[in-house]
């Protein structure tokens, strides 16, 4: 019964890790390659004007490292791939700039996204396969 105890507990923190610590992490990273991007060109919208263009992607990225967490840690890769599609198509009229400006941030946020919540799933995985 402790063991079982012990690798929910492993679980719950490897999500609590991978879903709300994420968003922090990869508007990090955006933010670095915003600074980047100002600093070789001017005039091209910035991150906060993507950000209000694409209301919702706060909840969009919870949503998306919890549904990768759980692909990932039982084994469901196709459930990723619906994950991704489902995101893109909901996306794409929003994405057409004439800069593409925002959908290089959506796709850079995706894969960071997606890199962070399969970090935390492979590690939640190897740590609970040691028992």
């Amino acid at each position: 019964m402790l063991d079982l105890v012990l690798k929910s507990l492993v679980i719950a923190a490897g999500f609590g890790l991978a879903v709300p610590v994420g968003t922090p992490a990869v508007r990090a990273l955006l933010k670095r390659v915003e600074r980047r991007q100002q600093a070789q060109e001017a005039g091209v919208p910035g991150l906060l004007l993507a950000e209000k263009e694409l209301a919702g992607g706060y909840w969009i990225g919870l949503l998306e490292r919890a549904a990768l967490f759980a692909c990932v840690l039982t084994g469901f890769p196709a459930g990723i791939a619906v994950v991704l599609g489902v995101k893109s198509i909901g996306r794409y009229p929003e994405l057409r700039t004439p800069t593409g400006r925002k959908g290089e941030l959506f796709i850079i946020g995706t894969f960071a996204s997606m890199l962070w919540a399969s970090a935390f799933a492979g590690l939640a995985y190897g740590v609970v396969r040691l028992w």
